[in-house]
């Protein structure tokens, strides 16, 4: 995989669109970059950019965003309630796929020496590109903010790791870093002091609170919430106090219990939590865990779509309080992925059925066979959610919710390997397209070829494992599922079996153009296998449903 990062710089500007324009506009100059999100905050008087890319693209964006914020942004007139030193007040990037942490936060380091060697700026390292852990921590590293920086950066222990020790008054200074993704996630009070809502804060941050003791000692009392930093603050444009909140570590802390544990140590100060905020983006499963956690709360079945969880998740933490939260817009997988992936599965059923009778060669049968395959999963997460939600089977809901969790699980892969499949073939042409007139033309021709015809028997071979793992679900659901629901079990299994023949077609035929024999004798005699232990469990399901149909 091609290594890709993310920078999420913060800006000191949210209030003149025009300004933030004009850094953005820079981003975007930089070929290989993608940028994701503007998230500008008024009260904050800050906005936070998020941009992908290759390393070397993103760091030269970085670097253009940081010199051209220099150029448009005034220190010396800013004001705002979020803390902050610079024009660019932090800079990180973030491993996101085929790179490490230490190669990330290498990378920092390059445009930490870079912006403070060419744009003569002070410059601190912080988290993982920084070497010294007494100085790895942002809120330390700012402290004194703008106001108090021009002593500090006079102090010896307090001298910049790159760029001059002396404080630019207009530009101020920037922290460039790396780390693990963040979420920076408000939730709001119904009210509008600062001291209650700073009170929550200390409540639930690791850091806690500070408490003077009768002998003039100080005890550090730590908050309920590991890896999470907070302040209380009012917000003058939504005329509410919030608790904002970085969570450092998603898997220690994810959103769902940062929500739930700020709600109750707002109720236990007599205030009550109305809604809460995203700022910038937020990984998929941090979404869907949450999704599953407030279901799982209720009782009801998780085992229920993406899209369906994520609804969910927005309407129980609150999240489109303050304005409308799209997820195709604040969700970073779905910024990442592109559409052709999921042409085809985008399509409407009249659309795709079209598509499927034109003149076109694909979609073909390896394409429908894994939809047919999701479908016949979808009837048995379908059954077992019936199961979950039936009266008088209450005490049985988390049994059937893991069923259907796993029927979601089939649908989804099934219905990704639609359009893998499509992709499949389509590589294969395009590498007999390719030009054969000389030897190494030639050479390079036949590579092409069979590596495209590997993942075109590699593709439906894997619809034929997926949708035959289904039938372990479909099974359980025709014997001990909700009986007014047992024909969609067995019209699940009659699908499935369908969408495993039809893709074992496709296994075949593609392997007969393919040059390792052992190779395609063994997935052969695995496919065979497979089909057989398919056609024995289907007769099986469909003697229990015409049993119970009959009775």
């Amino acid at each position: 995989m091609e290594p890709i990062i993310e920078c999420v710089p913060n800006f000191s500007e949210g209030r003149r669109p025009e300004v933030i324009k004009q850094i953005t506009d820079v981003i975007e100059t930089v070929p290989g970059v993608r940028l994701l999100n503007v998230d500008p905050g008024k009260a904050t008087n800050r906005t936070v950019v998020t941009f992908v890319g290759s390393p070397a693209a993103v760091v030269e964006a970085a670097f253009r965003a940081i010199r051209t914020a220099g150029e448009v942004i005034d220190m010396r007139g800013h004001k705002g309630e979020h803390p902050r030193m610079g024009a660019t007040d932090v800079c990180p990037l973030i491993p996101v796929a085929g790179i490490s942490m230490e190669e990330t936060a290498a990378w920092a380091q390059r445009l930490a020496e870079r912006v403070g060697e060419e744009l003569n700026l002070p410059v601190y390292l912080y988290e993982a590109a920084q070497p010294d852990k007494n100085r790895n921590n942002l809120s330390v590293i700012r402290a004194g903010e703008y106001e108090g920086f021009f002593k500090k950066i006079r102090l010896p222990e307090w001298k910049p790791d790159f760029g001059p020790a002396e404080f630019d008054a207009r530009r101020g200074a920037a922290v460039i870093g790396a780390r693990d993704f963040l979420v920076a996630y408000n939730v709001n009070l119904n009210t509008t002091s600062t001291r209650r809502a700073n009170a929550i804060a200390f409540d639930v941050r690791e850091a806690g609170r500070t408490v003077p003791q009768p002998d003039g000692t100080k005890t550090q009392i730590p908050g309920t919430l590991k890896a999470v930093k907070a302040i209380g603050w009012y917000i003058e444009e939504y005329g509410v106090a919030q608790i904002s909140m970085n969570l450092t570590n998603l898997r220690v802390t994810p959103v769902h219990q940062a929500f739930d544990e700020v709600c109750r140590a707002a109720t236990e100060r007599g205030i009550r939590v109305t809604g809460s905020e995203l700022v910038g983006l937020i990984p998929l499963q941090a979404m869907l865990d949450a999704g599953r956690y407030f279901l799982e709360k209720q009782q009801r079945s998780v085992g229920v779509s993406e899209k369906e969880l994520i609804r969910i998740a927005i309407l129980s933490m609150g999240l489109d309080e303050l304005g409308p939260f799209n997820p195709e817009e604040r969700i970073i997988e779905y910024l990442l992925r592109h559409p052709a992936d999921e042409k085809l599965i985008r399509m409407s059923l009249a659309n795709f059925a079209d598509e499927t009778a034109s003149e076109s060669p694909a979609p073909g049968g390896g394409s429908i066979a894994a939809y047919v395959g999701s479908l016949g999963a979808a009837l048995g997460a379908m059954v077992a959610n019936l199961s979950a939600h039936k009266k008088g089977w209450d005490d049985r809901w988390a049994e059937f919710s893991v069923w259907a969790a796993k029927g979601q699980q089939y649908k989804d892969e099934l219905l990704r390997l639609v359009d893998a499949d499509t992709r499949a073939f389509n590589a294969i042409m395009s590498a007999f397209g390719l030009p054969k007139g000389t030897p190494e033309e030639k050479a390079a021709r036949h590579e092409a070829i069979q590596t495209a015809t590997k993942t075109a028997i590699e593709v439906p071979f894997h619809v034929m494992e997926t949708a035959h793992a289904s039938l372990e679900l479909i099974s359980a659901m025709a014997a001990d599922g909700n009986p007014n629901s047992v024909s969609d079990a067995g019209v699940g299994a009659l699908c499935v079996r369908t969408a495993v023949h039809g893709a074992f077609l496709n296994v075949r035929i593609n392997a007969s153009g393919y040059a390792d024999k052992a190779f395609v004798a063994d997935v052969l005699a695995r496919g065979k296998a497979i089909a057989e232990k398919t056609d024995a469990a289907e007769r099986e399901i469909m003697a229990i449903v015409h049993t119970k149909i009959d009775n």
